[in-house]
């Protein structure tokens, strides 16, 4: 490799991990032809970017970019490395177990997972069970929305209620009326008797 690949190279994968959130390293070495295209294509299905890398090309692209400090990653860079890159914290980790049920490999040697650092293959099932953005958002909307549905269930079964009461309230005013009224009926009456009298 020239000189000049090297730099095109570091670029691509610079630009792979320019803001990225999400970042894997793992192993491929074993998996034939096939079995790789058929990984880079579940991984193409999940909006999953994958590069398989030098070694150094990686840690020299990875020391450029400002903001995140890879170092802790670097002691896994040996043998063959693929970079991951994805949106979604676990979906990596999710495609290396899947695929891991009739292989030993894909194995992941590190990651970068919402700002922490995650080093070796043991660390798969912890990667796995990170819940992404989308289903943080889900559970805290669900949340947020169950006392607000009890709140319109409950609404909606007050109608009934709230419409007997109502009409219990209007019940003794027009009650009311009439007994206001009655003295005046007698008022009227004696009125009406006195003219007679006379």
């Amino acid at each position: 490799m020239t000189k000049d690949q090297k730099v095109v190279a570091i670029q691509e994968i610079k630009d792979l991990l320019q803001d990225a959130k999400v970042v894997y390293v793992a192993d491929l070495e074993g998996l034939n032809a096939a079995k790789s295209s058929d990984f880079r294509r579940q991984a193409f299905k999940q909006n999953i970017k994958v590069k398989v890398v030098k070694n150094t090309l990686l840690q020299k692209a990875m020391e450029q970019i400002e903001g995140v400090d890879y170092s802790e990653m670097f002691d896994t860079f040996k043998g063959n490395s693929a970079l991951m890159v994805a949106e979604t914290a676990n979906a990596p980790a999710k495609l290396i177990k899947d695929f891991r049920k009739k292989d030993e490999k894909p194995a992941l040697k590190s990651a970068f997972v919402q700002e922490t650092f995650y080093v070796g293959d043991n660390n798969l099932d912890a990667l796995v069970s990170i819940k992404s953005r989308e289903e943080m958002i889900g559970e805290i909307i669900g949340l947020l929305q169950s006392p607000i549905q009890r709140v319109v269930s409950a609404l909606q079964n007050k109608p009934e209620t709230v419409e007997a009461k109502a009409e219990e309230a209007a019940a003794p005013a027009v009650e009311e009326t009439p007994a206001e009224a009655a003295p005046e009926a007698p008022a009227a009456e004696s009125t009406d008797e006195t003219p007679a009298a006379e």
